[in-house]
């Protein structure tokens, strides 16, 4: 990629996605606590941590179809500002049902933007740039959510538990103010602001990319079904089979995390280079035979070197979905399409942990990790055996199409 293809991206894109998911990393260790002051249950605390998630399943098709009609830049600007006004809210909330409240529309805010961010860079970088892209793309989720905790707990510390929310909050309002700058700026450029054509219904969406949505998009669900039950399966097994403290379970976590984020460019670059399923196999085929390894560990070292080794296929994978989502969508409809692909990755990530809560209340901890080990090796295969290669040998280096 050139420096002046790369260069738009950045305060585009990039820099934004930093920013947000800094400060949503931030609130990963403060909402429970928070929710906690409201003298919330357990259950409730857990409707409070699931609110931002489903909020975006629920958005997914919504926002898809919103970039259909208003395009890309004004979608994420919308977007952000609902992330910004929902966080700011958390901060004078007066009982868990308005933090859930806030919490979900965040989430609906969250989606619109992923999905906008998604489609821009799919109509920005050419086919053999994509992987590449993408991946970034991926990896500053995880530096985000890798760097935010800390910083959201040091200011719950030294300042309040709702600090947090306003600093996010004050983020989340400078990105609006550089989303609509960058948007005035393409405007007065006479940039090609895309839109995806006439809003398609959804139903219309499914029928006439069955084909995709039943083959990759099983692999998608499959796949994002194993990248989030890591985060049920690793606590719990190291608090309850293993006995370790909550300080060990976080350096477990933290060191798999660096593995994990370590790998996100390699990973764009084997995709654009030789290939999406050269990515996407291995990363689900290695996660899932680390998951596989979880119950024959029986110590923190045992714990710690299956983690990594399943932070290590999660990395080799940075980008792959997004880079596949946009590699199978049409240019005529792709916000809609993108927000069925990512209605169907979300409902697998949302799924993971109910998975693995009613096999292990039925059979135990250890056949439940069998079991979502066992959603890798499906996801492997499938994008092995039943889903085609999308970068497409048609191209040029350049990313454009090869004469026939």
């Amino acid at each position: 990629m050139t420096k002046s293809a790369r260069n738009p991206l950045v305060l585009s894109v990039y820099v934004p996605s930093l920013i947000l998911m800094f400060g949503y990393g931030m609130l990963i260790p403060i909402l429970p606590l928070y929710s906690k002051t409201f003298s919330a249950s357990y259950a409730l605390i857990g409707v409070v941590l699931a609110a931002d998630g489903v909020g975006r399943l629920v958005g997914a098709l919504p926002a898809g179809g919103l970039l259909g009609r208003i395009g890309q830049r004004s979608a994420m600007v919308i977007g952000v500002s609902c992330v910004a006004v929902s966080t700011l809210m958390l901060f004078w909330a007066r009982d868990v049902y308005e933090v859930i409240f806030y919490r979900f529309a965040a989430g609906i805010g969250g989606s619109v933007w992923n999905i906008a961010c998604h489609a821009y860079l799919a109509d920005a970088t050419a086919v053999f740039h994509r992987g590449r892209a993408l991946s970034i793309f991926g990896g500053i989720h995880r530096i985000g959510t890798f760097a935010g905790p800390a910083v959201g707990g040091a200011l719950a510390k030294y300042f309040s538990l709702e600090t947090p929310f306003l600093v996010y909050g004050a983020l989340a309002t400078a990105v609006v103010f550089i989303a609509v700058a960058k948007f005035e700026s393409e405007a007065s450029r006479g940039a090609r602001q895309v839109r995806a054509g006439p809003l398609k219904p959804v139903l219309a969406i499914f029928k006439s990319h069955f084909r995709e949505l039943a083959t990759a998009g099983s692999g998608q669900l499959f796949a994002q079904t194993i990248r989030a039950g890591r985060h049920v399966v690793v606590p719990l097994y190291a608090a309850d089979v293993i006995g370790l403290d909550v300080e060990a379970i976080g350096w477990i976590i933290t060191i798999s995390a660096l593995v994990d984020m370590s790998l996100f460019y390699p990973a764009g670059h084997v995709m654009d280079r030789f290939g999406r399923k050269f990515a996407m196999v291995p990363c689900f085929l290695i996660q899932a035979v680390a998951m596989a390894a979880i119950p024959f560990t029986d110590s923190f070292t045992g714990l710690l070197l299956a983690t990594s080794l399943m932070g290590m296929g999660n990395g080799i994978g940075a980008g792959s979905m997004m880079t596949l989502g946009a590699d199978l969508a049409p240019g005529d409809s792709m916000g809609e399409f993108l927000g069925a692909w990512r209605l169907v990755g979300d409902t697998g990530h949302m799924g993971a942990p109910l998975v693995i809560g009613g096999i292990a209340n039925l059979l135990g901890l250890s056949p439940a990790t069998f079991a979502i080990a066992g959603f890798g090796l499906l996801a492997a295969g499938i994008f092995a055996f039943l889903v085609p290669e999308t970068l497409t040998s048609r191209a040029s280096p350049d990313g454009s199409p090869r004469p026939e």
